[in-house]
């Protein structure tokens, strides 16, 4: 199980707001069903545990039937479970999500309907990898683009001294 994992590296996984996930680990706000489902399914829990957090959550209760839409204000997030993929995104838009729990890339292509951003993929990491991915790419870019130009060694100075010597 994965039970020592950051709010943002589970926010990336099951590709949800940060935010929205400490708010449901807080108790302040439940998940939806397929949030729940896919939290059940990151964190690999046994058909009995599933149970016990379906219930925590009121979903086995009939009268809270009529309550689980309360997330319907926000758009669902289509989820696609594909098996490794070595293949290159290129992206032209980007946006950075940033909060106490970590950091949210979502990358994105200006390829959609009507010029409209589409999402091509969606990176979660706690605030210190973030950094380290920062300068990770600064450093990589700037060897990059730095022109290439032959340097020669300078040649060994002679000492006076050791001339007369020999």
């Amino acid at each position: 199980m994965r039970l020592q994992e950051s709010v943002a590296e589970v926010s990336g996984a099951v590709e949800i707001d940060t935010g929205k996930l400490a708010s449901f680990e807080e108790g302040l706000n439940r998940p939806s069903e397929d949030i729940l489902e896919l939290l059940i399914t990151h964190f690999s829990l046994k058909e009995a545990e599933a149970a016990k957090l379906w219930k925590l959550a009121g979903y086995d209760d009939p009268k809270n039937d009529n309550d689980r839409d309360d997330d319907m204000h926000i758009a669902p997030q289509p989820v696609m479970l594909l098996p490794f993929d070595a293949r290159i995104i290129y992206t032209d838009t980007m946006n950075v999500v940033i909060d106490k729990h970590g950091v949210v890339i979502n990358f994105m292509q200006g390829a959609g309907l009507n010029g409209q951003a589409m999402p091509a993929a969606r990176v979660g990491m706690s605030l210190e990898y973030a950094k380290k991915v920062a300068d990770t790419l600064q450093a990589t870019i700037r060897t990059a683009t730095e022109p290439k130009t032959q340097k020669n060694l300078p040649a060994p100075k002679s000492d006076k001294k050791d001339d007369k010597k020999n």
